[in-house]
């Protein structure tokens, strides 16, 4: 069965310009990020049409709140048949192993992953909310803790991916948004790295958003960032 190894984020406000950007995809190329902003204006419907599109489909709502709440809403994802979803890692031990439980054991249950550190964080941003210690570090700990807990794999810069390979074992996933081509903007992503740098570093999925949705050709740009990342 096909895996592409590429999510790309559908960041847009409303339904028709999301899936007017899938329509020009390939599901047999990539995957799509739905967010906060866009599941909010749009809701489950839209998973309903992405789905029947062809496309596997990441929710990227992080969870973070107490554990029940957090774990009722991971089951209540899980009945939209998305393919992953995420929770916050800082919201700790607890939360993640209620979340990891409601969504139980079957084989075609959600992927359940933790985000940890964001990447547009820096080591300044992270001691001004109490957070001691290199972005790489607090990473470390809490993909530690998400493994622990019984997480599918985290949310993580394509920089930590090589440490976090090792330390959390090959079964572990890593997804890395902050994915640009080599002359590509940064935007507000402060730890970037090229596709074929990112896997390398032990990636499994690279999230893109603008190189692609905000390409002149979407198709074309997707085609280049698989080419560079020699994957299929």
């Amino acid at each position: 069965m096909s895996d592409p190894k590429i999510i790309v984020a559908l960041d847009f406000a409303d339904a028709a310009s999301a899936l007017a950007l899938a329509r020009r995809l390939s599901p047999q190329l990539c995957r799509v990020k739905v967010g906060k902003e866009l599941f909010t204006a749009a809701g489950p419907a839209l998973l309903e049409e992405l789905s029947r599109l062809g496309f596997a489909v990441f929710l990227d709502l992080k969870f973070h709140d107490i554990p029940n709440t957090v774990a009722q809403a991971c089951k209540s994802a899980a009945a939209l048949k998305v393919w992953m979803l995420n929770v916050h890692a800082l919201g700790g031990r607890a939360m993640m192993m209620a979340a990891r439980a409601a969504l139980g054991d079957a084989v075609d249950r959600p992927r359940l992953i933790a985000v940890t550190i964001l990447t547009s964080m820096t080591a300044g941003d992270l001691i001004e909310v109490g957070i001691m210690g290199a972005p790489g570090e607090a990473a470390a700990r809490l993909s530690r803790l998400a493994a622990d807990c019984g997480m599918d794999g985290v949310v993580c810069s394509a920089q930590e991916a090589s440490a976090l390979r090792r330390e959390c074992g090959p079964q572990f996933l890593l997804v890395t948004p902050g994915i640009r081509l080599r002359d590509s903007a940064a935007d507000d992503q402060k730890r970037i790295a090229t596709p074929a740098l990112a896997l390398a570093n032990g990636a499994n999925y690279l999230v893109v958003g603008r190189p692609i949705t905000r390409a002149s050709d979407p198709l074309a740009a997707l085609r280049g960032m698989v080419a560079e990342a020699r994957i299929a």
